[in-house]
């Protein structure tokens, strides 16, 4: 199984009972993304970049730190992987502003830069910045 397989394995248990989620900054790991939309979540991915993503997964082009609150507006949660520390604040801004639960890993030795409660997946850890549930 590959490292990114295991990761959205670990995270879908978080974020499999939410109706709505926005991904940010998709890139090009669509896998956790496709794996919401197949089971039965309505997912939004959005990064800085025009990205291709599966069919069943809305893209916009969009930047957390400008972003358009129209995107996020109908979110139960919002998540990110390997999001960098100058991203925190925005994302969780964004999170606040849609009263949306928000969730996100990080590269590495990164530690979080804004308050969060931490969840031990299989690949590290995950932290909770707003839970909504």
């Amino acid at each position: 199984m590959s490292h990114s397989r295991r990761y959205s394995d670990a995270m879908i248990d978080y974020l499999d009972e939410y109706d709505r989620v926005v991904e940010i900054g998709i890139g090009r790991r669509t896998e956790l993304a496709a794996a919401l939309a197949k089971a039965g979540v309505s997912v939004t991915a959005t990064d800085i970049y025009r990205r291709e993503v599966p069919d069943d997964v809305r893209f916009v082009q969009d930047d957390i730190v400008d972003p358009d609150p129209s995107i996020y507006a109908a979110a139960d949660a919002i998540y990110a992987r390997n999001l960098p520390p100058e991203l925190h604040r925005p994302a969780l801004e964004v999170a606040r502003d849609a009263d949306a639960a928000l969730y996100f890993t990080t590269l590495g030795g990164d530690q979080p830069a804004v308050p969060v409660e931490r969840k031990t997946i299989e690949t590290g850890t995950l932290y909770v910045a707003r839970d909504s549930r």
